[in-house]
């Protein structure tokens, strides 16, 4: 344990600890009108080595903020060894959230600093919670509606006091908003209406075929995201545990692949957007938040989604029949989730530079409705 002035920095060395780095950002968001708390259990998960698969290829520790007895901050730094940035010097802050108070920040950023200046890392890059694959960046703008499905929400003055750090913004990412009850503009409507191009088959996941479904969909993902800016490949440990815990929430009527020429070359993952179901339950699924769950997810149903994941293979994408398996993808997808009851989902998250992902979501007449912020800071 260190101290800085009266604020001690504890690092989480186990399981009471852990509950506490969980619940003390529980307990800093619900002052935020539109926070939604987490599943603590899943948080309990996503956090050890023995849930989260991302710990096999990368170092991480935590810290609480304690003052006078009481959690007021956490924060994660954390080597991702796969993440190509790692060998430019690259590591990440994540997980921040505190009190609006500038010793508590300066104290948190000691530590995570200091941890990843003696693991020889030249530069921090965050927030990042905790791999580029999962969620990345601060909210910005959009605090006025509540986040989709492991997206995040943070405290309006979480970035200025991270600015006062010595950080500045290294990369903008933004979340687009669909209209379920809008069609593609009517040009591109009236070509994907005109029937598949030859070579081009369209198909819903095979639940039966659960884990080969998987496999495929990581070979497309890592190709067709490998040049996008931070991109860390996703193993297939990873992704098979990913979807290992949302298979509850994967309806195969909204899960699409493409494939062209008898080669998978893309697909499209809607899914339920958990958070409207889980607002009201405060973290928790016992006694009764499991029946209710249940119930909102498989008979009510949910009214939004998100697309979390989306892409083409690179040696399709400059072609005629590549460039339209989004809009293949998306039309599909909208339909089904039109007949389903859904009223509008999300794609996110998109890289501010991320030209032909933007021009997709602008084409689709989707709109920018949040906003979220890398930030970079040289560790002297």
């Amino acid at each position: 344990m260190t101290a800085l002035g009266a604020v001690q920095i504890v690092p989480v060395g186990g399981k009471a600890e852990l509950d506490r780095f969980i619940k003390v950002a529980m307990r800093l968001g619900a002052a935020e009108p539109n926070y939604i708390p987490p599943l603590i259990f899943e948080r309990q998960e996503a956090l050890t080595a023995k849930g989260n698969p991302f710990f096999e290829h990368a170092d991480v520790q935590f810290w609480l903020a304690v003052r006078d007895g009481r959690d007021v901050g956490r924060i994660s730094a954390q080597i991702d060894h796969l993440n190509p940035q790692t060998k430019e010097g690259a590591g990440h802050f994540g997980m921040i959230a505190a009190e609006d108070d500038p010793e508590v920040f300066a104290a948190l950023f000691a530590a995570a600093e200091e941890w990843l200046k003696a693991r020889g890392c030249k530069f921090a890059i965050g927030p990042v919670n905790l791999s580029t694959n999962e969620e990345v960046g601060l909210l910005v703008e959009g605090h006025d509606s509540p986040p989709m499905f492991m997206m995040g929400h943070d405290a309006r003055h979480v970035g200025s006091r991270i600015e006062g750090q010595g950080y500045a913004r290294a990369k903008d990412i933004h979340a687009y908003v669909c209209s379920v009850a809008d069609d593609l503009p009517a040009p591109i409507l009236r070509r994907i209406r005109k029937g598949l191009p030859e070579g081009v088959t369209l198909r819903t996941v095979d639940m039966k075929r659960f884990g080969e479904e998987v496999r495929t969909l990581t070979s497309i993902l890592n190709d067709a995201w490998a040049g996008n800016w931070g991109f860390t490949p996703t193993t297939e440990a990873e992704t098979q545990a990913l979807a290992g815990n949302l298979k509850l929430l994967i309806d195969p009527r909204l899960t699409w692949f493409a494939d062209i020429d008898g080669e998978p070359a893309g697909f499209m993952v809607l899914l339920p957007n958990l958070n409207e179901a889980i607002a009201d339950l405060n973290g928790k699924l016992f006694p009764f938040g499991w029946a209710k769950l249940l119930w909102r997810l498989k008979v009510r149903g949910v009214k939004t989604g998100r697309v979390p994941l989306m892409g083409v293979k690179r040696k399709f994408a400059s072609g005629l029949r590549g460039q339209l398996l989004p809009f293949l993808l998306i039309d599909a997808t909208a339909q089904a989730a039109r007949k389903l009851g859904y009223e509008r989902y999300e794609l996110s998250w998109v890289l501010e530079d991320n030209l032909p992902m933007r021009r997709i979501c602008d084409a689709g007449g989707a709109k920018v409705y949040k906003t979220y912020r890398l930030y970079e800071k040289a560790l002297g």
